[in-house]
């Protein structure tokens, strides 16, 4: 087991629930009421240096009597350890926990996904808004268990609400910037987009 695991409960105590091994990565769970403090501690305390947000998502079960998992994974790159957070939410209760982008500003967009798809509300977030689906998007969250696979909508009520959506009135010029930046694409990189190949790093073979 990572010492991680017992190095939190020794500042934490009770608000660091159970930790286990599972396929070679280090599961803890904490409290939601003590996120920010404990990642806060895995970031700052030398031993640990756990700098590197890899990524922020959501796990919801088929059983409906699972929580919701919100799920953090760390990286010390010094130490080259690795560490998954996770916090358990009621799915029929508040799905709300404390935005850690004070910490890692990369969470940003990782959050705004995780609230896209899931419906989970980052206390803090700075902009916390859709970042996937469009703004005015009223069908609910696609990845949560009880979202029909169709959607709830009929396909001709999407496709209406999907070509009325209005993106200048949700977003920034400087994120609609990065869509207008494909006129500025040299002719051959539109024309290798156009035909879905990837580009390919020297010596990346």
């Amino acid at each position: 087991m990572n010492p991680t695991v017992d190095a939190l409960r020794a500042t934490f105590g009770s608000a660091i629930g159970r930790g286990l091994e599972s396929c070679g990565d280090t599961i803890v769970y904490v409290a939601r009421e003590a996120l920010l403090d404990a990642m806060t501690w895995l970031r700052d305390t030398p031993q640990q240096g756990y700098d590197y947000l890899v990524d922020v998502t959501a796990v919801e079960y088929r059983d409906r009597e699972r929580p919701l998992e919100v799920v953090y994974f760390l990286r010390s790159l010094a130490r080259r350890a690795d560490l998954r957070v996770k916090v358990e939410l009621d799915p029929r209760g508040d799905l709300t926990v404390d935005s850690v982008v004070p910490l890692w500003r990369g969470a940003d967009w990782l959050e705004r996904e995780t609230y896209d798809m899931f419906g989970v509300s980052f206390r803090g977030h700075p902009d916390l808004r859709r970042i996937l689906m469009w703004e005015t998007y009223a069908e609910g969250y696609p990845l949560r268990k009880d979202f029909p696979l169709r959607g709830r909508f009929s396909r001709a009520e999407q496709v209406r609400q999907a070509l009325g959506a209005n993106p200048e009135a949700h977003y920034s010029m400087e994120e609609l910037s990065i869509a207008e930046a494909y006129d500025e694409l040299p002719a051959d990189m539109k024309e290798r987009l156009r035909r879905g190949e990837r580009g390919k790093l020297p010596d990346s073979e």
